[in-house]
């Protein structure tokens, strides 16, 4: 069973940029495709980005594009990595890193089957 551990998550002003990580265990981090979601106070959790195992195909909710970026290290560190620019206090919420169930990419979570323990970004005015 793979091990997903994230990190970079933090309290940040409105404006401001962070770059979260998800550390994976195991061999096989480059088979599968990553994505990262996140559950805000009272709210649903939702889908933010998705990655395919190589990389060569990203997707994003609306709300985020243009604005974050997810991207990954398959050769060295069995790393994702989510960096997010010109926070907005909506972004305030629990993320969680999630490793794709095949190679591929979707919005769904119950295509996704292994799940890290979350990391808090809060953004302030």
């Amino acid at each position: 069973q793979v091990q997903l551990v994230e990190s970079g998550g933090g309290l940040v002003q409105a404006g401001g940029s962070l770059r979260l990580s998800c550390a994976a265990s195991g061999r096989t981090f480059s088979s599968y495709g990553m994505g990262w979601f996140r559950r805000a106070p009272g709210k649903e959790r939702e889908f933010v980005a998705a990655i395919s195992w190589a990389g060569a195909y990203t997707l994003y909710v609306d709300s985020v594009k243009g604005r974050f970026t997810i991207s990954r290290d398959n050769a060295k560190k069995n790393t994702v990595y989510l960096q997010m620019n010109s926070l907005k206090l909506e972004d305030t919420a629990v993320y969680y890193c999630a490793r794709h169930q095949g190679s591929g990419i979707h919005m769904a979570d119950n295509y996704f089957d292994s799940w890290g323990q979350g990391t808090q970004v809060t953004v302030s005015s």
